[in-house]
């Protein structure tokens, strides 16, 4: 059930987020997401479930010396991470914490982020009631999100594509539609919400988007929990690997306001 056009061995957390983070794909949704949030110089910005901090130095270009980045991740191992990159900038601070509880005190930062964080964290509303207590009056939080409900792979037998994809949804993404939802939790968690964006990316390379989805590890993983036999899933694999290939999904950008 492997090919040479997957990978097979997964990669650890750092190098997953380093990696997508050099595609295409996101520097031009983390593009997008920086211009939403709109930093001044001065300013405090939260960057929650900032793992091995990726883009706390693009956030403290933006600071600039007279303002304060702050980054908080609940793993260990990526705050170590983060606070390696960025010991040559004084504006950055990074701290162990949960977004269900963050080490912040109310109304003392100007501008938040999350990049796709929300659908692995226990309660997205919590978290974003967190976000919104610690943001003064007028402040912006800009969130980025995939929607994996709606993760659409092209195969000649449509049931594999909608069993890969109800898998991803039902057991892989513990909160797998928050793209859509996330308008919603932030207004109940006190935000108003003035631009949601939808951006879909379309893979036509299936090693690009193998890099992305773990395509074959997931169908592995879809036929031990019987949303595949092994005879879809080897006939899955094959047309992918073999082609033409094309997928996409649909990742909302949400800014909301204080």
């Amino acid at each position: 059930m492997t090919s040479s056009a997957f990978e097979t061995t997964k990669p650890d957390n750092v190098s997953y987020l380093d990696r997508l983070a050099r595609t295409d794909l996101g520097r031009s949704y983390k593009r997008r997401m920086l211009e939403e949030l709109d930093v001044r110089a001065g300013q405090t910005v939260l960057d929650v479930g900032c793992g091995p901090g990726t883009d706390l130095e693009s956030l403290a270009e933006r600071v600039t010396p007279a303002g304060a980045v702050i980054g908080v991740d609940r793993d260990e191992g990526m705050v170590d991470a983060a606070r390696e990159r960025t010991a040559d900038f004084s504006a950055v601070d990074v701290r162990l914490g949960d977004v269900h509880d963050l080490p912040l005190a109310d109304g003392t930062v100007d501008r938040a982020r999350t990049d796709r964080v929300l659908q692995h964290v226990d309660d997205p509303l919590q978290a974003l009631i967190q976000i919104h207590r610690v943001l003064r009056p007028s402040g912006r939080l800009v969130m980025g999100e995939p929607d994996w409900d709606t993760l659409a792979i092209d195969h000649p037998d449509s049931r594999l594509s909608s069993a890969y994809t109800r898998h991803v949804t039902d057991k892989v993404i513990r909160n797998a539609r928050i793209g859509r939802q996330l308008a919603r939790l932030a207004t109940e968690a006190g935000f108003s919400v003035p631009t949601v964006i939808p951006v879909t990316p379309v893979f036509r390379d299936v090693q690009a988007a193998d890099k992305v989805l773990g395509l074959e590890r997931t169908t592995q993983r879809a036929v031990a929990a019987d949303y595949l036999t092994a005879e879809e899933a080897r006939r899955w694999l094959d047309h992918l690997a073999r082609g033409p290939f094309l997928a996409a999904v649909t990742f909302y950008i949400i800014v909301a306001e204080s």
